[in-house]
């Protein structure tokens, strides 16, 4: 729904038109069948202490250096569904509702200090303006579906365990979570985005989850070439109840 910052989160999707096939490979409704066989770069701890603060990633709203902002959001909640997202910049939340022309409200969190909920005025739609690491302090309950485009590859790497025992937390029973991530050579570019190779998504969530992966796409644009890097892919993860 929005961009990339560390508390950049959807927790509502459906997914009635994947299929899901054995050994990493992907098919949707109409046949496609796309191999998911690149190999992933084998230092994994090249990031790990790289930080960026939350104020960092309000300054980039701040200063329009958003190119991961998406216009184009996911209309789940056109479909009926109840929508919760997670956005510690205030001016991105506000600059979602303008895009997508729907009116809202807002009013303060009282379980957080200076955070806000802004509420749409249909009701289906709420967005809480705070660090995801205090949301769980709103007794916000259980999610069936979770959709995480932007979070984890935001998040600091050292914060990582904490984020995932977060969002393990809301996950309700026979959940889909989800997990979009990015596939660079680190040692090129320092993040954010980072890198998030399948051994970190099993060491974060596969004590408690089925983890497969379901697409790899070609994401690298021109602008990629700034960072140093010379290619990058889009993963697509279900993660499923063990």
């Amino acid at each position: 729904m929005l961009g990339p910052s560390p508390t950049s989160l959807l927790l509502f999707l459906c997914t009635e038109d994947i299929l899901l096939k054995d050994k990493g490979v992907y098919e949707t409704m109409d046949g496609t069948r796309t191999s998911l066989d690149i190999e992933e770069y084998p230092n994994t701890e090249v990031q790990k202490n790289q930080v960026l603060t939350l104020e960092e990633w309000q300054d980039k709203w701040v200063n329009r250096k958003t190119a991961f902002h998406q216009e184009q959001g996911h209309q789940f909640a056109d479909r009926g569904h109840s929508v919760i997202g997670v956005e510690i910049s205030e001016l991105g939340i506000r600059e979602f509702f303008t895009e997508q022309n729907l009116s809202y409200s807002e009013e303060p969190i009282t379980e957080i200090p200076g955070a806000k909920v802004f509420k749409s005025s249909s009701g289906n739609i709420s967005l809480y303006c705070c660090s995801i690491f205090d949301l769980p302090r709103t007794n916000i309950g259980k999610f069936d579906r979770i959709w995480d485009r932007g979070a984890l590859v935001a998040i600091n790497p050292g914060d990582r365990k904490c984020y995932a025992d977060i969002m393990s937390s809301l996950l309700g029973k026979k959940f889909q979570y989800l997990l979009c991530v990015l596939s660079y050579d680190p040692t090129k570019h320092p993040g954010p985005p980072f890198y998030v190779p399948r051994a970190e998504i099993e060491r974060l969530f596969g004590k408690i989850c089925n983890i497969h992966c379901l697409e790899k796409v070609d994401a690298f644009e021109e602008r990629h070439k700034s960072w140093g890097i010379d290619y990058l892919f889009e993963k697509l993860y279900l993660l499923t109840e063990k």
